[in-house]
């Protein structure tokens, strides 16, 4: 059985690491204006979602691994870095996607939860409007839909795939969803990144054999179809895939076989279709975040190191000069964090698991300009 990455905790609670949009905290519903260092309910396998005014969403998760998903959700106020309660799911989720749609309101889909008593993967979805600060139900999905991953397409539906490589179209003008190609690998905790040219770029994570795979695939929203671009120099899971201003792709740590953490990263190219070596990060990391900031690096945060543990430290990986810088530190060492850049810069990050399966519930905020995190509220 693999180390941390497919362990028992990671295998029942089908958290994943795809997080293009997808990002693994929650907050519980509590008092009005409790700061973000507060303790919530659901850090781990929620959503955080960066909405159009500013404001991020926090919704579902767990806190535990005997608890059961909360339906909960709060809205963090960058300009306050304070926590305040907003409408609840419909249903108690956790793993589940959240997408931004064009007209500012937010897909929840899939996920899971045990309020019956045993796991329960979900096919429904829901819809947050934050003018209302209400959720209500949506179409449902063909296949239910736990740890899988999600991105807006260029004409403004959305792409959610399964942890098995089932993938589904919402159209949010009908409120439905549509069957759309296959995986042909897979690619549970691995990278899903929309191009520049509109396609999306699926690569890495393990197979239905919980193997490594270098395969990378591209989904083209004109045919629906999922087929195979160039192999990574590496296979790896548990990685971060973001796109670069100049269009490349950078994939960055992860994990390969059952111990082995990876420092080494590289590029892919949608114009050639090939991936390139690229600096080695300052230290190995899987199961961590990785955010473009506004000045076209990457701030990569977290995640566990080569013997397993979770980690503090950040570094920066510039694409002028194809290297890694460290940066500051986070407070607490943590896996699986959230981390999403907020409108003025910085770089929100919070919950996670911490070393011992402890879950961590507090958040931090990283200034670019400073290279350092400070607590946030």
């Amino acid at each position: 059985m693999r180390s941390s990455l497919v362990g028992a905790w990671r295998l029942s609670r089908l958290a994943a690491l795809g997080f293009v949009l997808s990002l693994l905290i929650a907050a519980g519903a509590g008092c009005s204006g409790r700061s973000a260092t507060s303790e919530v309910p659901g850090p781990v396998a929620g959503t955080a979602t960066l909405l159009a005014d500013g404001r991020v969403l926090v919704a579902g998760g767990y806190s535990g691994a005997n608890t059961q998903a909360t339906a909960s959700a709060e809205l963090l106020d960058p300009k306050t870095d304070k926590f305040t309660p907003t409408g609840s799911m419909t249903v108690p989720r956790e793993g589940h996607t959240a997408t931004l749609l064009e007209d500012g309101r937010v897909l929840i889909a899939g996920g899971g939860n045990s309020a019956s008593g045993s796991p329960t993967d979900l096919t429904s979805a829901e819809l947050y409007d934050p003018t209302t600060g209400k959720f209500t139900p949506t179409g449902s999905m063909s296949k239910t839909n736990s740890g899988g991953m999600a991105t807006i397409l260029e004409d403004g539906r959305v792409l959610v795939i399964d942890t098995n490589g089932s993938a589904d179209l919402y159209d949010p003008r009908t409120g439905t969803f549509s069957p759309t190609g296959r995986t042909a690998d897979g690619h549970r905790w691995g990278g899903l990144t929309l191009l520049p040219d509109g396609r999306v770029l699926l690569v890495g994570g393990v197979n239905d054999q919980l193997h490594d795979l270098a395969s990378a695939e591209i989904y083209d929203p004109s045919t629906g179809l999922f087929r195979f671009t160039g192999s990574m120099t590496t296979a790896r899971s548990g990685l971060t895939a973001t796109l670069l201003p100049d269009g490349r792709v950078l994939i960055a740590g992860g994990q390969a076989g059952e111990v082995e953490r990876i420092a080494y990263s590289e590029l892919y190219d949608p114009r050639t279709g090939t991936f390139t070596p690229s600096g080695s990060m300052i230290e190995p990391r899987s199961d961590h975040v990785a955010v473009p900031l506004t000045d076209g690096r990457v701030l990569l945060v977290g995640g566990t190191n080569a013997i397993g543990r979770a980690i503090r430290t950040a570094e920066v990986y510039d694409p002028k000069t194809g290297t890694f810088s460290s940066t500051g530190s986070m407070t607490v060492a943590r896996y699986w964090p959230v981390a999403t850049l907020l409108s003025d810069g910085r770089v929100f990050v919070a919950g996670g698991q911490g070393n011992a399966d402890t879950v961590d519930a507090s958040a931090e905020l990283y200034d670019p300009n400073t290279d350092l995190f400070s607590p946030a509220g």
